[in-house]
């Protein structure tokens, strides 16, 4: 049976381009978190808090025919830092720096070039968005970002 979607593979495929070589002091998780997460920094792909929008798909027929399918979609994440004070630079800085960690990761580079196809799962893949938040917790200040990581395919 043809696939009817490139997205799980596509997430399959961020997982393992963002866990591969691991990111110091980072957990790289897929979906929510099932841990306390109170105090360490970590990247979840397919989920942002307050919301359960894994990801986002559009499909159309890309010709006449109707054989194959062209398919846009974006995968949602978050990047959440914690410092255990109140230095709000610190944490924004490290969500910045997670975050061009990521968009590093999807550019092609020697070691791999096929990042920006997420290993082959789909035509192209991009950071395309982010939302910044900022708060203080009784374990001091935190910076989040949702983040989005658009994709095009062809099914």
């Amino acid at each position: 049976m043809p696939a009817t979607s490139a997205l799980p593979g596509a997430i399959t495929q961020l997982l393992v381009i963002l866990r591969e070589p691991a990111i110091d002091n980072v957990d790289v998780i897929d979906g929510p978190p099932v841990n306390d997460v109170q105090t360490q920094d970590f990247i979840a792909v397919g989920w942002v808090p307050d919301g359960d929008q894994a990801a986002e798909l559009q499909q159309s027929f890309n010709s006449a025919g109707a054989r194959t399918k062209d398919e846009t979609f974006g995968i949602s994440g978050w990047i959440d830092c914690w410092s255990g004070d109140t230095d709000f630079p610190a944490v924004r800085a490290r969500v910045f720096e997670l975050l061009a960690e990521i968009e590093q990761r999807l550019r092609a580079t020697d070691l791999h070039p096929e990042a920006p196809t997420l290993n082959g799962s789909v035509l192209w893949a991009e950071l395309s968005a982010g939302v910044l938040r900022q708060s203080h917790t009784d374990q001091g200040a935190r910076a989040a970002l949702g983040f989005t990581v658009t994709c095009h395919a062809r099914i």
